[in-house]
């Protein structure tokens, strides 16, 4: 029977450390850690996520800040605020809410963060951390993942581990994490030759590529651990008559509300031979805030030493 890896457990205990460690810090007489979030926009998405972030501060104690700005907010006003942020001593964290509106330069903001406040761990300087194996703060996603697959008890060392997808958020930094744990790496993408072949030499199946139902189940070796880090929603019907044959709880979702979540892997036909995977919705994206939250207690654990 194939292990589902509950990513909601395993982010209620990722919280739950992180609230046990703001409040040991406020025992010893020290301030909780502060997150300051900027959006930029009115995206519903990204307020959504927003949200989320916020009242995952509210759970564990940290103290959240938010900068709300319009979405014709200059590229020099949201650089300012940065650099304003950067200068604060009360703040441990920053997170600027991605995608920024048209017009705006994501990458000159991100390299204006002062990298020991950035809790999403894409500034250059903590890539270039997480390639040398020194401690940083990295990306929300694959850590928490690397953290799910280890409270799990999935072995890591000597795996042969398959990384679909090669985002600075996700592919490339989880490929550098399993490499650290010991595993066998290799990295695909769209234009790996024979992609279904080499998947299934993957005894760790890592798919982060934003593409509805693209790994099947013939891609998958029996026994082997799936991750899904995909999410997508689903409208078309034709779609899903193709991705759903084997979920079938999926395509009555689509057919009776118009549309659906699902991940990158087409999980009832995964389910079937996987020997662990994480389901869509449920499984990963629940821990990228409870990650998040680590980052922004270790940011101020470190500043904290340094002081």
């Amino acid at each position: 029977m194939v292990l589902m890896l509950d990513g909601k457990t395993h982010a209620e205990r990722m919280l739950a450390d992180v609230q046990a460690g703001v409040e040991g810090r406020c025992a010893r007489g020290l301030r909780a850690p502060c997150l300051a979030v900027v959006l930029v926009g009115d995206d519903p998405a990204s307020q959504v996520y927003v949200r989320g972030k916020i009242a995952a501060c509210a759970r564990t104690g940290i103290r959240s800040l938010e900068h709300r700005l319009p979405a014709d907010t200059a590229q020099d006003r949201l650089e300012a605020l940065i650099a304003e942020l950067n200068q604060d001593p009360e703040v441990d964290g920053i997170l600027v809410q991605l995608p920024l509106p048209a017009g705006l330069d994501a990458k000159r903001v991100l390299l204006g963060l002062d990298p020991a406040k950035d809790v999403d761990g894409l500034h250059p300087t903590n890539q270039g951390l997480l390639l040398a194996g020194q401690r940083g703060l990295r990306p929300c996603t694959p850590s928490a993942c690397i953290s799910m697959l280890k409270a799990y008890g999935i072995p890591l060392r000597g795996q042969r581990a398959v990384v679909l997808g090669r985002s600075e958020l996700v592919g490339k930094p989880i490929s550098l994490m399993l490499l650290e744990e010991h595993a066998t790496v290799t990295i695909a993408h769209s234009r790996t030759r024979d992609l279904p072949a080499l998947c299934r030499e993957a005894d760790l199946l890592v798919v982060a590529v934003g593409r509805p139902g693209l790994v099947e189940g013939s891609w998958i070796k029996p026994g082997a651990t799936v991750v899904d880090v995909g999410i997508n929603r689903v409208e078309q019907l034709e779609l899903g008559e193709r991705i759903f044959q084997a979920d079938p709880r999926k395509l009555e979702l689509l057919r009776s509300k118009g549309h659906v979540l699902c991940g990158d892997v087409r999980f009832g036909e995964a389910a079937a031979v996987a020997g662990a995977i994480t389901p869509v919705p449920g499984g990963v994206g629940l821990l990228t805030i409870a990650g998040l939250m680590a980052n922004t207690l270790q940011a101020a654990e470190a500043r904290e030493a340094r002081s």
